[in-house]
């Protein structure tokens, strides 16, 4: 073995799959205490409780002395200030109706407000109490931890690539839905009074996140401890939009062309050029086209003919086949994909959003068909495919050549087969430019095909041209 192969082997996991399954009950159940204790024990309970075991490691070895000793007072202070915060947590109560009230639509990495609108059941005032969402259970399943690989797991030692902590903080980390951030001004209710209260939590990804877990947290009057009591709150789902980020001016691919709107298009907008003449009246016709004068002299019902709009209808094609362990190019590509949904200006045209996940999809939104806000919705659930399926995305695209003036593919890395995909649908005649989200983009770069780092999403997508 030579020393290359010698270094690469040190690279690798050195942790086995059936070694992560013996270290998973230690680390799942760790976890749920350490979750527990930290919604439980308050700062200045945590400091004294450190504080208690500092002095207590000062003292090793020596004798307890006299009752006047500083050390033993300190500890006896400390002892029975514990005690009575302990006691009295089980007289904190608190009942109450409570309900959520939440946006429409919040924004992976963006702080979202909640407001509820709080009763006080309970025959008591209430005071200095919060409440607090738990987002739910982050533990990943004894599967995923046994294969699982921490990127840059393998420049880390020896001893933490065999326990692994750091890929199961990594993978808690990653399925984290939400952190739960400011919680507002401190409840204080007379009994049977009602009002509105705020929290914020920031929502982590995409997606649809279901709040079911409302805390109310009651401290007990030391502030050491508090009681984590749940309240029976109707629970509520939340949809999670991608990260949208700002574009510089530009056009989409085929901008210069353009395409009637279709009979799907006049139903929904009508005609809406220049006048051309008249014509007799044909049903489906809309009233506010009738022309009542000629309709008075003739007799019969005559209609203003008006010449068909043209708009440009565009293709946005998503690549939804990331290579294995580059699922984060993915997630990049669809924030790329919602910046340019959020940043086209869907009152001049149409989009149609096509990708495969499970099956073909193709989501129409623009004039007079759908509003940006459906793709935004429709990327926000989107999955990656397990099994790359490159021939069945180009057919789905050519199948709708014909209605197209232009498409913009965005692709999760690159790879031969998105080069040879590109050529396909370019020899149809289909003018296509491509976005590919990448970790190091190549030294080599296609026509047209513009490379975006995955780390400076932002930054790359402000140096894009102004004609795509």
């Amino acid at each position: 073995m030579n020393a290359d192969s010698s270094i690469d082997a040190l690279k690798k996991p050195a942790s086995s799959p059936a070694f992560r399954a013996i270290l998973y009950p230690t680390y799942s159940i760790g976890s749920a205490l350490n979750h527990f204790f930290r919604r439980r024990i308050r700062p200045a309970g945590m400091g004294l409780l450190i504080l208690g075991l500092v002095i207590t490691c000062l003292a090793g070895g020596q004798p307890p002395g006299k009752e006047t000793n500083p050390i033993f007072m300190a500890l006896s202070f400390g002892f029975t200030l514990g005690v009575m915060a302990l006691v009295a947590l089980p007289f904190r109560r608190a009942r109450l109706e409570i309900t959520r009230d939440l946006p429409k639509h919040a924004t992976a990495g963006e702080t979202l407000k909640i407001r509820y609108r709080v009763k006080n059941l309970a025959r008591l005032p209430l005071r200095n109490a919060w409440l607090a969402e738990t987002p739910p259970d982050s533990r990943p399943a004894k599967s995923t931890f046994q294969f699982a690989q921490e990127p840059g797991e393998e420049s880390r030692n020896a001893f933490d690539r065999i326990f692994s902590y750091y890929c199961w903080s990594w993978l808690q980390d990653k399925r984290l839905a939400f952190d739960f951030g400011q919680a507002g001004d401190p409840i204080d209710l007379q009994a049977g009074a009602t009002h509105t209260f705020h929290s914020e939590i920031t929502p982590r990804r995409r997606g649809l996140i279901r709040l079911d877990d409302l805390r109310l947290l009651l401290p007990d009057p030391f502030g050491l401890y508090q009681r984590c009591a749940r309240v029976n709150a109707p629970a509520a789902t939340l949809a999670v939009l991608p990260q949208r980020h700002q574009l510089p001016v530009f056009e989409l691919p085929g901008s210069a062309r353009f395409q009637p709107g279709g009979d799907a298009a006049a139903r929904n907008t009508g005609p809406s050029g220049d006048f051309v003449g008249l014509r007799e009246y044909r049903s489906g016709d809309p009233l506010r086209l009738i022309h009542w004068k000629s309709w008075a002299r003739t007799g019969q019902p005559i209609v203003k003919e008006l010449e068909d709009t043209f708009f440009p209808r565009h293709g946005l094609v998503l690549d939804t086949f990331p290579d294995a362990g580059d699922e984060d190019l993915f997630e990049g590509a669809v924030t790329v994909a919602a910046s340019f949904v959020a940043a086209v200006d869907t009152r001049e045209c149409l989009i149609d959003l096509m990708f495969i996940s499970g099956r073909e999809r193709v989501v129409t939104a623009g004039r007079g068909v759908g509003r940006a806000e459906t793709l935004l919705e429709v990327l926000a659930g989107v999955e990656f495919s397990p099994e790359p399926q490159f021939d069945s995305l180009n057919k789905l695209v050519l199948r709708h050549a014909e209605d197209l003036a232009g498409c913009l593919a965005i692709f999760s890395g690159w790879s031969d087969e998105r080069a040879k995909l590109l050529q396909r649908i370019s020899s149809f005649g289909i003018e296509i430019a491509a976005i590919v989200v990448c970790h190091t983009p190549p030294k080599s770069r296609p026509p047209r095909v513009h490379f975006i780092r995955a780390a400076r999403i932002a930054e790359d997508l402000m140096r894009l041209p102004t004609n795509l």
